[in-house]
């Protein structure tokens, strides 16, 4: 089975034309490092980003982090020299391989039989893997996706832009929020009538957590466009980690700590976990299933809750 307890609170993005920043990307503290050849990339700059990617991963040193590929999608001529020559040149490095716009399981099985053959032929460890799902098609076939290769696939990422374009969504910022996703209140007695923003990607990140958590996948938020807009990014996460993703795409690299801190459980969440597990361990003993805490009642949903909190735990500490 696919490796399924790595960390990805922050998963970091650096193109594949960008060699210093390859250099420096596995020391900037992410969980995950991914080298970009798909979207960074210009079509006349591939092949060379190819060869600059599989240089860094045989060079650089990714001991501290995950390291993965995103290659070019399956639909381009690029696709399948990417998995053919980094795998080969450079497979006993990587973690896994993501792969862009998957919009039918498929998609996952011609990537994860290319890798069964390669590996097969060179003697390499499984490698893992990651898919984006940024299309409409992908978004109408998530639960079937999350089913394919459950030897392979590790995690789904919310590709929001693409996803937006896909879908004809009437913006052009990249994740965030949209002053025209809003419902206005009823007028007040002056007429008055206050204006609430929604989250449009709600339900699309919902319907991929939902399709991770019933396969046993992790769910993992993508983009968000204004790297200098550190509060946006925060509320951003902070929605993503609500509806039950376990990271964010980081595509600057001063949002890797902003990411590491939204998804990693803060003291007084683990105090409450604690709390909570030893609340109905005694509440077991005296043969109870449910008992109140702080005046809300906790029972074995409480139990599981806490539980995938203090693993989460143990993950960082492992760290």
């Amino acid at each position: 089975m696919a490796v399924r307890d790595r960390l990805h609170r922050s998963e970091l993005a650096v193109p594949g034309t960008n060699v210093r920043a390859m250099e420096k990307a596995p020391t900037l503290g992410a969980d995950l490092v991914f080298l970009d050849l798909e979207d960074a990339v210009a079509p006349d700059d591939k092949e060379r980003a190819r060869e600059n990617v599989i240089g860094a991963l045989n060079v650089h040193d990714w001991s501290g982090c995950a390291v993965s590929v995103r290659i070019n999608g399956l639909d381009t001529h690029y696709c399948y020299r990417d998995v053919i020559e980094v795998v080969e040149r450079a497979g006993d490095v990587l973690d896994t391989i993501l792969i862009p716009k998957v919009g039918s399981p498929s998609d996952v099985e011609f990537v994860a039989t290319m890798l069964d053959q390669i590996e097969a032929s060179a003697g390499l460890a499984p490698i893992n893997l990651h898919i984006l799902i940024e299309t409409a098609m992908g978004m109408a076939n998530v639960a079937a996706i999350a089913r394919a290769r459950p030897d392979r696939l590790e995690a789904m990422v919310f590709g929001v832009a693409d996803y937006a374009a896909s879908v004809q969504a009437r913006t052009t910022t990249i994740g965030g929020s949209n002053r025209d996703y809003a419902v206005l209140t009823d007028p007040d007695a002056d007429g008055a009538r206050e204006r609430h923003w929604g989250d449009q990607w709600h339900f699309g990140i919902s319907r991929m957590v939902a399709a991770c958590r019933a396969y046993g996948l992790r769910p993992i938020d993508g983009p968000f466009g204004d790297f200098a807009d550190r509060d946006g990014y925060t509320a951003a996460a902070r929605r993503a980690a609500a509806l039950g993703c376990e990271g964010k795409w980081a595509i600057h690299p001063s949002q890797v700590e902003l990411a590491n801190e939204v998804f990693s459980p803060d003291e007084a969440e683990v105090e409450r976990a604690r709390r909570i597990l030893d609340a109905m361990e005694e509440a077991a003993k005296e043969g109870k299933g449910a008992v109140s805490l702080d005046g809300r009642l906790i029972d074995a949903a409480s139990i599981r809750m806490a539980e995938n909190l203090m693993a989460k735990v143990e993950q960082l500490r492992a760290r």
